[in-house]
């Protein structure tokens, strides 16, 4: 097993990060920041009733692109398509998003199916893959990981980034197993992609479980109206101001800032 270097950080399977991102550890619901002495009601809630946690991945679990900036992908993908001669297919709009997702999802929008999607869908993969070596795992989810795994909670993943990726990050900090094999994430169906529901009722209809008894962890309000859409309670995770804005604009009610008061409440 090759666990890889993060910096200045101590790097173990159960590493507590702490960085300057995680010196607030409160938890924020419904806009309002509650301190630690006492848990909000509704985080408490979600967690208590949550029989199946299914995780985003990029965001909750680790910021995959930490050292390998994912505005630069989403430009060399478009150059790519600019290079084959496809300079008007991306709005101008489009391409200054700087998102590898929103590339691929304008791409398949005007050319469903087609080897152009198969291609460019595969080169992200590969960015994604090569970004691995350098992410960046969240503070506090290594450790909730594997204590919400051993009190006998079913975890999955659904994500829109490639399971392939996703495994090879898993098995690089020993978590494989803690989701084996529930791990949902893009296809070459890119009209699967979140915030349509799918990767989530796979999960759902695999594991047996009804999705009153989940819980879906994401840091983006795709991963809020995807759960939405499958009936699932959503806990948002958003690792700044800017994040947290943009999942209460989206109609999340319980967002967090730090994972640290979700490890204690399942550790209690």
């Amino acid at each position: 097993m090759v666990r890889r270097p993060l910096g200045n950080h101590h790097v173990g399977p159960d590493t507590l990060l702490v960085t300057p991102e995680t010196k607030q550890t409160d938890a924020v619901t419904g806009g309002k920041r509650t301190g630690t002495d006492e848990e909000p009601n509704e985080l408490r809630r979600l967690i208590e009733d949550a029989r199946v946690v299914l995780w985003d991945f990029d965001g909750p679990i680790c910021r995959l692109f930490a050292g390998h900036s994912a505005e630069r992908v989403a430009n060399d993908l478009a150059t790519w398509l600019e290079s084959r001669g496809l300079h008007g297919l991306l709005t101008e709009d489009e391409r200054e998003l700087l998102d590898p997702h929103v590339v691929l999802r304008a791409v398949d929008r005007r050319h469903p199916g087609s080897d152009l999607v198969a291609e460019l869908e595969e080169r992200l993969t590969q960015e994604e893959s090569r970004a691995t070596v350098s992410a960046m795992p969240t503070p506090y989810a290594d450790p909730l990981i594997r204590t919400w795994a051993a009190v006998g909670t079913r975890l999955a993943i659904t994500t829109n980034n490639s399971p392939r990726v996703v495994r090879e990050y898993l098995a690089s900090r020993g978590l494989g197993a803690c989701f084996a094999p529930h791990v949902y994430g893009r296809t070459q169906e890119l009209n699967h992609l979140k915030p349509d529901p799918h990767c989530i009722n796979r999960a759902l209809n695999a594991i047996g479980a009804a999705p009153g008894n989940a819980l879906m962890i994401g840091d983006a309000p795709t991963d809020l109206l995807a759960a939405q859409a499958a009936g699932v309670p959503f806990l948002g995770y958003a690792r700044n101001e800017r994040k947290g804005k943009l999942l209460y604009d989206a109609g999340a009610e319980t967002v967090v800032d730090s994972l640290e008061p979700v490890l204690r409440l399942v550790r209690h």
